[in-house]
């Protein structure tokens, strides 16, 4: 933890942004190295990602899980979005997608489902965390001024939102719902002055989604 201080170098920007890039660079190699390789750096990303979260914890005093029912509603609804769009507009070309498990290591492998369970907890419990920190938390708060930390997280910025949407939006392959999905996870901090709400209704949604990929073999979400 100290270590991970020391490289911030007491920077709050550092704490917010590092954590995000080294997830989203093991992201990006994903299923470079074979199908199998998509499975193993998922694990890694998500094994270095849970200990980013919790080194990022002293750093980072807004990023703490809170429960609502705004949180709820919001959670379920973006799964039924994002799950019920999903065949009504063009995809962007997905980079870093994992893909199903079972053609990796086979049908009834163990294997298979241990990494099924792992991206089920990285999607719900480590995803959740980092991209609401650096999307709500930084980014936000970040395009209305270099002086992020002096911005209240409740305070409602037309340009901010519209691009933290967007660029949350288009960071998915599935975009559209990821500008929907952006906007309301935002309207949630905005309304509650607070990061964990949005955190709930991402895991929320992430742990649908992931359910809903297992149950209906719905691999190209992942």
């Amino acid at each position: 933890m100290r270590w991970f201080q020391k490289i911030c170098g007491g920077s709050p920007a550092a704490a917010r942004v590092a954590p995000f890039l080294v997830f989203l660079a093991l992201t990006f190699l994903q299923g470079k190295f074979g199908p199998a390789s998509a499975q193993w750096f998922y694990l890694a990303k998500t094994a270095v990602g849970a200990w980013l979260v919790w080194a990022m914890r002293p750093l980072v005093p807004e990023m703490r899980w809170a429960f609502s029912a705004e949180a709820v509603v919001v959670g379920i609804g973006i799964f039924v979005i994002w799950v019920g769009l999903d065949p009504y507009y063009p995809h962007l070309l997905k980079t870093g997608a994992t893909g199903n498990p079972h053609e990796a290591f086979g049908e009834h492998s163990a294997l298979a489902w241990f990494f099924i369970v792992v991206h089920l907890l990285g999607m719900t419990l480590v995803v959740p965390p980092l991209e609401e920190v650096f999307y709500r938390s930084f980014i936000y708060r970040y395009v209305a001024s270099h002086d992020f930390l002096s911005v209240p997280l409740n305070r409602f910025l037309p340009l901010p939102f519209v691009a933290t949407a967007l660029v949350f939006g288009f960071s998915h392959n599935e975009w559209l719902a990821g500008i929907l999905c952006g906007a309301a996870y935002q309207w949630l901090v905005l309304r509650k002055n607070r990061l964990g709400d949005a955190m709930t209704a991402h895991a929320i949604t992430n742990f649908l989604l992931g359910t809903w990929i297992v149950w209906r073999g719905a691999w190209h979400f992942w």
